[in-house]
């Protein structure tokens, strides 16, 4: 590379001046380089490594316009700046809970972006998009034949028995004709620049492309961590491109406001982030297939309202497991009758189950034939020169070059394509001598390719620029006009030289793709619709019983992590400590038997300060504050498209807060610190989604969790610390476990006693922590849920608040027995199974609710 860099005008740095010298002078802190100085810097040292063909430099050895214009522009920041605005992007990325999990792995990754996004001029990227635009209109061709008539393969344009014996190739769909019109609308092509400086594709993705949501968080991302670079560069937006997607969706819909849905396997999905952005960004549903249900020719989705018609799915699971009935039957992921609702046209699919076998690797050798026979044009983008060994001629070919070429499956779909050896890394004599027998015996199971060449971009790595290889993901939509590249796209890139780029993991970060305009005027655009004549709604928003039932377990997860907070806050803050007080110690049992049924400490004895480190932060405790607010988490997680930025940085916060720091031990002071700190966190998330959640939506759900924990809470607390005869300090931690010691102080001049005391937790319908006061709560949000019975009777949830509110209301505190308030307790417990056999079906054979209805 230092060579072609060496035609590059590097600017000298600027001599150093001298600075005041003699005794009593102060010292001077080194000079920081300026933007030339820094420039130079850079460049020379990028100069030095190796790494052609690469994005920074053209095929003349000079600096690409693109990169000249950004670099001079970065270098206006000093280094720390730069460093300390890419920290912020990282506590940005965490914070929010942007997020993805490797193929195979339990847990979740922050999202791993590169410093600096990759960069191409606006009159190459014309020839990309219209190379990937050509490349899925052909594709699409393919599919039509190969689910229709079969004219190509009796042409002996693409071999029939790879097709017919490819796993993606599904029976059932034959004959189909795809609601809409067409089998593809979302394609994304994976490209590489070659030796040669061209473009190639590497891979199609057709089965379900993934990484759009992505790019649209690297976009905002970088956006936010470089706003003047991005601004001056004038990067052509991406917004336009999923107005355009949204639209070509819903084109494909009969009716002219559909609705429609984004296909999840859920939130164990590797790129189930991903998926919850797109929903919120578009405004589509995101749905399970348990969400979904074939009935009377229409599918439907499961809301807390009913069966409501969904006209539009767009997939993101496997085809074949979309359907059991008909395809795959050990799926879980799908509905039974999909496949035969698509069938009579009763709902557009995006992309047509099936679409994955045009990924396959034996179509690769004809698609250059296929697209001068069903085009009428040269492929604008090929592929690497691939052989489908079935064919003798080919397979001919591939034996004479068998030492320099790599093998791969012929119907290994792309997410086979990238493998260590088809980058053209050495074949042991084992692995040499498999190949040779599989092309003696079963010729057709592979094709042979040219090895990938990737090429190298710049990569900052804290101090320097550095060559890394990486591909390019382009993303093209269907549209009622044709198809639409996305401006951009999204580009994974190695951490090191030695790492391949071939899926997202660990040596491998992701970089935003600017597309710098040609016309120095950026396309601006959003999704707001093309008029402001919007028909004004004020009706509920679709909730599918899932995420009803997420809801509802947030609130009550996030409740049970308070509970325990407080309770293990009063061992600390007196109960808890050794005392010759009688008093003192029986209270002090009194809460440490409380934490030790809850599952939150392993045993009642021991330390104060150690039950309170289980308590508060050992994991491993099924009942501890740490575990339940990370089931909290996992409930919410499965409602990314529904939940702010500020609930998840209030989540992260509540975990960190949780968490015992490794390298500093517990005291006393610390784990009132953190108590009080995850107590203040509990609150925001509370003030959240009192504030913030739409009361059309799913707030009832949130609420009501939360007010059954509460009042479970306030019985169970009642019964511990407020029974006949209950202490002084049993007194006073019963109000500071229901937050009511200043309400009670302002009521009462005289101290706490036992009526009183008990009329305040449990009969007040005046104090927001009072058993009476959830109940009403309770009562309210369920009358403003929808019934769906047709005789009108208040159906189970109701009845049973309702009587639970009666008896309190009648209840007096000074004659209350504790099996009455145990009663009640049980009671609740009631009314949570009501709700839950009420509105969150478990499976897809529950029973359903009666359709609703309009009296005449």
């Amino acid at each position: 590379m230092s060579e072609a860099l060496a035609k590059v005008e590097i600017p000298a740095p600027a001599p150093p001046t001298d600075g005041p010298r003699g005794e009593g002078a102060r010292e001077e802190r080194p000079r920081e380089d300026g933007p030339e100085e820094r420039l130079a810097r850079w460049i020379a040292g990028y100069a030095a490594l190796p790494g052609l063909p690469d994005e920074l430099v053209s095929e003349d050895g000079t600096l690409r316009p693109a990169w000249d214009r950004f670099l001079r522009h970065l270098a206006d920041l000093p280094e720390c700046e730069i460093a300390a605005r890419l920290a912020a992007a990282g506590r940005h990325i965490h914070d929010t809970g942007i997020a993805y999990r490797a193929y195979g792995e339990a847990t979740e990754r922050d999202w791993p972006i590169g410093a600096l996004p990759l960069l191409i001029e606006g009159a190459e990227w014309q020839a990309i998009a219209a190379g990937v635009a050509q490349r899925a209109e052909l594709l699409e061709a393919v599919l039509t034949d190969l689910y229709g008539d079969g004219a190509l393969a009796r042409a002996g344009l693409l071999p029939a028995a790879a097709a017919a014996g490819d796993p993606e190739f599904l029976r059932p769909l034959v004959g189909v004709a795809p609601p809409g019109g067409r089998h593809l609308h979302f394609y994304a092509a994976d490209l590489a620049r070659g030796p040669d400086g061209a473009w190639r594709v590497l891979a199609d993705r057709t089965q379900a492309p993934s990484g759009a949501g992505y790019a649209l968080e690297n976009r905002l991302v970088m956006a936010r961590a470089l706003p003047e670079v991005y601004g001056a560069l004038e990067v052509e937006r991406v917004a336009s491109f999923f107005q355009a997607f949204r639209d070509g969706l819903a084109a494909a819909a009969t009716r002219a406001e559909p609705r429609i849905g984004l296909m999840t396997s859920g939130p164990y999905s590797d790129t189930y982030v991903e998926q919850a952005v797109l929903a919120r960004y578009l405004g589509f549903s995101l749905v399970e297939g348990d969400d979904l249900l074939v009935r009377d020719g229409m599918v439907s989705i499961r809301t807390v309202a009913g069966l409501k018609r969904v006209d539009v799915l767009w997939r993101r699971i496997d085809g074949d497991f979309v359907d059991p009935l008909e395809l795959n039957p050990a799926s879980r992921l799908g509905a039974p009758g999909l496949v035969e609702a698509l069938r009579a046209g009763a709902v557009a699919m995006g992309n047509m189950p099936g679409t994955g076998l045009v990924e396959s690797a034996w179509l690769a050798a004809s698609l250059p034939a296929l697209c001068e026979r069903l085009l009428g044009e040269t492929l604008r983008l090929p592929g690497l020169p691939t052989w489908w060994c079935g064919d003798p001629g080919q397979r001919d070919a591939v034996l004479a070059r068998f030492d320099d070429l790599a093998f791969r499956p012929a119907a290994a779909a792309a997410q086979g394509a990238f493998t260590s050896r088809a980058f053209g890394e050495g074949r042991d004599a084992a692995e040499t001598a498999r190949l040779r027998a599989v092309l003696r015996d079963r010729p057709g199971d592979l094709v042979a390719h040219e090895p990938v060449r990737l090429s190298t971009a710049p990569v900052w790595d804290g101090t320097r620029l550095v060559p890394r290889p990486f591909v390019l993901r382009v993303f093209a939509a269907a549209t009622p006009e044709g198809w639409r590249v996305m401006p951009g796209g999204f580009c994974r890139i190695s951490e090191t030289p030695d790492v391949r780029p071939v899926a997202m993991g660990v040596g491998v970060r992701a970089a935003d793709v600017w597309v710098l305009s040609s016309d120095s005027t950026a396309t601006q655009a959003s999704l707001l619709p093309p008029t402001d004549r919007v028909a004004v709604r004020r009706v509920p928003g679709l909730l599918p019983s899932r995420a009803a039932d997420n809801l509802f377990w947030l609130g009550r997860h996030l409740e049970r992590t308070e509970a325990v907070i407080r309770l293990t806050a009063c061992l600390l803050d007196g109960a808890g400590s050794i005392s010759t007080d009688a008093e003192d110690r029986a209270t002090s049992a009194r809460i440490r038997a409380l934490l030790h049924a809850w599952g939150a400490v392993p045993s009642a004895e021991g330390p104060a300060m150690l039950l309170a480190h289980h308590a508060l932060s050992d994991g491993k405790q099924w009942g501890s504050g740490l575990s339940h607010a990370l089931s909290a988490r996992r409930n919410a997680a499965s409602l990314r498209e529904r939940l702010s930025g500020e609930t998840w940085r209030a989540l992260s916060a509540l975990r960190a807060a949780l968490e015992a720091p490794a390298e500093t031990p517990d005291s006393e002071a610390a784990l009132l610190d953190r108590s009080e700190r995850a107590l203040s966190l509990t609150a925001s998330l509370a003030g959240l989604a009192q504030e913030n959640m739409n009361r059309a939506g799913g707030f009832a759900f949130v609420d009501m969790g939360r007010r059954v924990e509460r009042a479970v809470n306030a019985c169970r607390f009642a019964l511990e610390f407020g029974a006949a005869g209950a202490s002084t300090d049993d007194l006073g931690v019963l109000l500071e476990l229901v937050d009511s010691r200043i309400s009670y102080g302002a009521r009462y001049i005289l101290g706490v006693a036992l009526e009183p005391v008990r009329d305040m937790v449990l009969l007040d319908p005046y104090n927001p922590r009072s058993l009476a006061f959830q109940v009403a709560c309770l009562a309210e949000r369920l009358a403003g849920l929808p019934s769906l019975r047709q005789d009108g009777v208040a159906e189970l949830p109701v009845r049973l608040v309702a009587g639970l509110s009666g008896e309190i209301a009648a209840a007096e505190a000074a004659t209350l027995p504790l099996d009455t308030v145990a009663a009640w307790e049980r009671r609740l417990w009631e009314i949570a199974e009501a709700i839950g056999a009420r509105y969150f079906p478990g499976g897809s054979d529950a029973a359903r609710p009666e359709p609703l209805t309009t009296l005449a």
